[in-house]
């Protein structure tokens, strides 16, 4: 075989020192309980830097990276013209009792970016302005339901969760309701058993979840749900945190053809300095301004510098078509390799933001020794979660990744 397999001694000593002091040693979608590092061993615990397309973990492993941190990463780590501006304003002050005018400036590129916004408001955390959206539309509407379509993703607070997990109440989520994705008559049918009651409807722009093939809306769908909550009354939230600025800068309600009430970005919206942000219509600033809803780090200036040259940035490259382009490159590689070895492997979503499965294996084992065989060789992915494109991705890593997914499938 023609690439050497790593080895995680310095990464599994740090980790068995973290479980002393650091509940489970990494907690959350990035540890290791989570399922889509499996099997463990196969996959680095800490990283030691990042530059472009790459992180190189504490053992000195370099990985080509398709996590991109989870979607921060959009123009590549380290990016020189964000960390500048960054840098410039670290200098003038980042968490002051005032805030920065860069907060202004910041707001109006967008509102000039992404057509659905007349103004933004920020905070940190995507789950942040997907639970402002859901207050925002309770207050408009003074109405208590929500609908969510199945196999959701909107954060961690108790609303987006379910009443068996670990701490969730059921008057936490009483008054959620759940809808197959696509299904139009059914949701149509949800509004009429619920007349006047349901406050909005939140909703990734297509179907990105873990564990599962991604799903684009069907021909005419979003159109038919915009249409649906003008006559009932009700707000449209699109949940742009993972897709934001990928598909389309102007927002990716505005790549589907339709125009959400209320619009929520994080990731991709300053190339990993922390800052979300959630957009909205008119006749809701009000309503906004009217919430107690604030964190003592969200009007922090240096993020603000950040997301602006990003965006600029972004709008320079052409950034949702150049992803475009590296993401089917790399698609059609993987379908190639896979289809030599005789193996049906799954593309889905979009270029830029894909979900892979091999389909042979309804346990998902086979999948899952295809990734750490990846993995083991320097490319970074996981099992069930969806992966990321970036800008600094090259075309020899394109060239390197296929490669190394036809040497993994030799091996299986």
């Amino acid at each position: 075989m023609g690439f050497p397999i790593n080895s995680y001694t310095k990464s599994k000593e740090e980790y068995n020192r973290a479980l002393k002091v650091i509940p489970s040693g990494i907690y959350g979608h990035l540890g290791p309980a989570e399922g889509c590092f499996v099997p463990v061993s196969a996959f680095p615990f800490f990283s030691e830097r990042a530059r472009g397309a790459y992180f190189w973990d504490v053992d000195g492993n370099r990985f080509i990276d398709y996590m991109c941190a989870y979607g921060p990463n959009v123009l590549g780590y380290n990016d020189e013209e964000v960390d500048e501006a960054a840098a410039k304003q670290r200098v003038l002050g980042d968490c002051i009792t005032s805030p920065s005018t860069k907060m202004i400036d910041f707001a109006e590129l967008l509102v000039d970016t992404v057509t659905s916004a007349d103004w933004a408001f920020f905070a940190k955390n995507g789950g942040d302005v997907t639970t402002l959206a859901v207050l925002t539309a309770r207050a408009f509407t003074r109405r208590k339901k929500i609908v969510f379509f199945k196999r959701y993703y909107h954060g961690v607070a108790p609303w987006t969760q379910k009443v068996d997990y670990p701490g969730i109440l059921e008057e936490d989520v009483i008054n959620n309701i759940y809808v197959p994705w696509n299904d139009y008559e059914k949701l149509a049918q949800i509004f009429e058993e619920n007349k006047g009651e349901i406050a909005a409807i939140i909703s990734q722009p297509y179907q990105h979840g873990n564990f599962v093939d991604n799903e684009l809306p069907a021909e005419g769908f979003w159109q038919k749900v915009r249409k649906l909550c003008t006559d009932k009354g009700a707000i449209l939230i699109v949940d742009d945190v993972r897709a934001g600025f990928r598909l389309d800068l102007a927002g990716s309600d505005h790549f589907f053809g339709f125009e959400a009430d209320l619009i929520c970005f994080c990731k991709a919206l300053a190339n990993g300095y922390n800052v979300s942000a959630l957009c909205g219509k008119d006749f809701l600033r009000n309503t906004v301004s009217g919430l107690t809803y604030t964190g003592s780090y969200w009007l922090s200036a240096v993020p603000f510098a950040a997301g602006i040259a990003c965006i600029q940035k972004m709008k320079r490259l052409d950034l949702p078509k150049l992803l475009d382009e590296k993401g089917t490159k790399l698609k059609e590689g993987f379908l190639a390799a896979a289809k030599k070895h005789g193996y049906d492997l799954r593309f889905t979503g979009m270029p830029a933001l894909f979900y892979l499965r091999i389909a042979d294996d309804n346990s998902l084992m086979l999948h899952q020794r295809w990734i750490a065989e990846m993995v083991k060789r320097g490319i970074f992915l996981t099992n069930h979660h969806n992966h990321f494109i970036n800008a600094a991705l090259s075309n020899d890593d394109i060239a390197t990744t296929i490669e190394v997914a036809d040497e993994a499938f030799s091996v299986l």
